[in-house]
């Protein structure tokens, strides 16, 4: 099982905000219960978070969508759902993929569908009594997803969470520049 100690590395360079960190760095480095993959439909890898996760976690992850995909979701993830899958090589001990929503002017459902995939990811790590979960800025790569909205929304919808449930106990924050760090950072301290 992965360490939850806050107080290792790579965790001694994360802001603490209570049971919420804010860590700047690389997501597949973080040696946390779970850490959040911003997943395409497929499950099968992509760009940006989602294909940096495949690449380091190894083959294992791939073969575990393949089989979510095979006996749960053949048409791909839906759309602000999540699925737990093994970290595979990665330090964390297990992966929950989550499908963002791409961002097409705010008027399709895009925070409540965003505001989903914090949910369901956060329902997993409490299912599965996961201390630790680690969450990139979904939906805002390639998906488009205003970044600042985005951080809004992913820091009310954790601080709501954690006033209702004992797991996960710490969720992170991870962002991947100085500039989604300060983004973070502005939320967390509201």
């Amino acid at each position: 099982m992965a360490s939850s100690d806050p107080t290792a590395s790579p965790w001694r360079a994360a802001q603490s905000f209570g049971r919420i960190l804010l860590y700047l760095g690389d997501i597949t480095k973080l040696d946390t219960d779970a850490i959040v993959n911003a997943a395409n439909s497929s499950l099968l890898g992509g760009g940006g978070v989602d294909g940096a996760i495949h690449l380091a976690g190894g083959p294992a992850i791939r073969e575990a969508c393949q089989q979510i995909r095979a006996t749960q979701y053949s048409a791909g993830l839906p759309t602000g759902e999540a699925v737990l899958t093994t970290g595979g090589q990665l330090p964390a001990s297990f992966v929950i993929h989550t499908v963002g929503p791409v961002w097409q002017g705010g008027h399709k459902r895009e925070p409540e569908l965003l505001a989903s995939c914090y949910r369901n990811s956060l329902q997993l790590a409490t299912e599965h009594q996961l201390s630790t979960i680690a969450f990139p800025g979904i939906s805002t790569g390639i998906y488009s997803y205003p970044k600042e909205e985005a951080a809004e929304l992913a820091v009310r919808e954790v601080r709501k969470y954690l006033t209702q449930f004992e797991f996960p106990q710490t969720v992170v924050f991870v962002a991947f520049n100085e500039d989604n760090r300060w983004l973070y950072e502005q939320e967390l301290l509201k």
